[in-house]
């Protein structure tokens, strides 16, 4: 069996186990968290596939005014995010504002949301367990306020998992690894997102800046072109 071959392999297996994982939890995230579809409501839309859906949400409730944390257009401003969040779990943009709005407010439950923002990241990786935009800001989220390392990084795996070919989310990853102490994946994912074509060595510089980027450097960068996971 050629390492190409071998490595897809692996990856594979790491991630039907993690995809049997997240099944396994999806009822327990229920019980105890968001429902993926709130009942009477509007949605759920799946942000990538589905936006055209949610324009009409965002109109309303997720105007400039509310992205940037500055006032409800609706209400209070934790309203208009729950509501925004309730119509699309993944909504990346969503996400992004309310784990800001949290942070500011120092609490994972922000006045006026129907729910934890810690609730609402569960909620969209049920819905859309392969969206990896989702994955990271939830690993950060975990990692930088809620200080859930362990959680975070197998947040971070599970995106890694689910990057195929996509240089931009190797970078991504990488950075994550990179945040959380985790050089040697960071150096992985740089070596992937090079040899898939991404213009950018800002990882690569921190890992030099640091003397965490290899000396196998070249070596591993040659192979990651045989070893990057395949598109699915």
């Amino acid at each position: 069996m050629n390492h190409n071959r071998k490595r897809l392999l692996q990856i594979a297996f790491a991630a039907t186990a993690m995809t049997s994982a997240v099944v396994q939890a999806q009822s327990a995230g229920e019980a105890v968290c968001a429902p993926v579809a709130i009942p009477s409501h509007y949605g759920p839309y799946d942000y990538i596939t589905e936006r055209g859906k949610l324009a009409i949400v965002e109109t309303a409730h997720f105007t400039p005014e509310v992205e940037n944390l500055r006032r409800g257009n609706t209400g209070y401003l934790g309203h208009d995010l729950s509501y925004t969040l309730n119509a699309g779990p993944n909504h990346h943009r969503a996400l992004l504002a309310a784990m800001k709005f949290a942070i500011r407010e120092r609490n994972d439950h922000p006045p006026y949301m129907k729910y934890p923002v810690s609730c609402y990241f569960d909620r969209a990786t049920r819905f859309r367990p392969k969206d990896t935009v989702v994955r990271g800001l939830y690993a950060k989220y975990l990692f930088d306020f809620l200080k859930q390392k362990d959680e975070a990084l197998r947040q971070v795996g599970i995106a890694a998992a689910n990057a195929n070919d996509n240089p931009l989310t190797h970078f991504n990853v990488g950075l994550l690894y990179f945040e959380m102490g985790d050089y040697d994946k960071a150096a992985e994912r740089a070596a992937f997102a090079r040899d898939l074509g991404y213009p950018r060595d800002a990882l690569i510089a921190k890992l030099k800046a640091i003397n965490r980027w290899p000396a196998e450097a070249a070596s591993l960068a040659a192979s990651s072109a045989d070893s990057a996971p395949a598109s699915k």
